[in-house]
C-alpha cells in the first residue's frame, strides 16, 4: 500500500488472505488493529489496492500508516466506508531533487564484480544511508564512474485519492504492540562491514549493495 513511510511505496501494514469475520462495534482508535479494504488512485490510474478477501491490516496509531490516513479513518467502525484525498504535503511530501545522489560505481561491486544485473534504469535497490537505515533508492542514470540514483519516496509530489472500508476492529495484544503484527517492530540486521571489501549484505529487506572497501561508502552519496 502507498500510505505507511517506507517500503512498497511506503507501507509497513501486511495484507492477509484471511480474517476474522466477526465485526464488533470496536471504533479505530489508538493501538487497535484494523483490517480494511481500499484502493488508490494516482492521476487517474490504480496505483495500489487490497480487497476484502486479502485485507491490509495493521496496528492504529504507532506509525505504520502515513498520519493523514490514519487520522481520516479514526472513528470508523467495521462496515463503515472512506474516500479521501491526500495532497502532496500530507503525503510523501514534493519531489526534492537533493535526494538524487550520485553514487560511486564501485557501491554495487560484489566480491570485485559489477552488480550489473542491478544497475538497469528504473530498478528499486534497497541501500543503506549514512545512520545504518534500509532505504529504497531508484536507479535513474547509469555512468562509467557513478550512479545517479534517486531516493525520493515514488509517490513523491503526487495527489493520492482513497476509498475503501474498514473491515475489522480488535484490541492489539502485548506482544503484538511490542513486536509487531509480523514481527515489524523487531531489530534488523542489515548493515555493511566497512573495512573488510564486502558488497552486499542480506537483511529483511534484501542485499544492501553496499562497498565498504577503501572508499567507505555508506550508500547515500557520502563518501570520505
Amino acid at each position: 500500500m502507498h500510505v505507511p513511510a517506507h517500503r512498497k511505496p511506503g507501507v509497513q501494514g501486511r495484507r492477509f488472505q484471511r480474517i476474522n469475520k466477526h465485526q464488533t462495534d470496536m471504533k479505530v482508535s489508538q493501538k487497535q488493529v484494523v483490517a480494511l479494504s481500499y484502493s488508490l488512485e494516482v492521476e487517474g490510474k490504480i496505483a495500489d489496492s487490497a480487497g476484502e478477501d486479502a485485507p491490509l491490516e495493521y496496528i492504529h496509531g504507532t506509525h505504520m500508516l502515513l498520519p493523514a490516513f490514519e487520522a481520516a479513518v479514526e472513528g470508523k467502525e467495521p462496515g463503515d466506508g472512506f474516500e479521501f484525498t491526500l495532497s502532496p504535503a500530507e503525503g510523501y511530501g514534493e519531489h526534492n531533487p537533493a535526494h538524487c545522489i550520485d553514487i560511486p560505481i564501485q557501491a554495487f561491486q560484489v566480491d570485485g564484480q559489477l552488480r550489473t544485473d542491478l544497475l538497469q534504469v528504473g530498478n528499486v535497490i534497497p541501500m543503506l544511508n549514512g545512520s545504518g537505515q534500509v532505504i529504497q533508492g531508484t536507479v535513474k542514470v547509469v555512468g562509467a564512474e557513478s550512479v545517479k540514483m534517486d531516493f525520493n519516496h515514488p509517490m513523491a509530489g503526487k495527489t493520492l485519492h482513497f476509498t475503501g472500508k474498514v473491515l475489522s476492529v480488535r484490541e492489539a495484544t502485548e506482544k503484538e504492540l511490542t513486536e509487531g503484527l509480523h514481527g515489524e517492530y523487531m531489530p534488523r540486521e542489515c548493515h555493511c562491514k566497512k573495512g573488510k571489501g564486502k558488497g552486499h549484505c542480506k537483511g529483511n529487506e534484501g542485499e544492501c549493495n553496499c562497498n565498504g572497501g577503501k572508499d567507505g561508502c555508506d550508500c547515500d552519496g557520502s563518501c570520505s
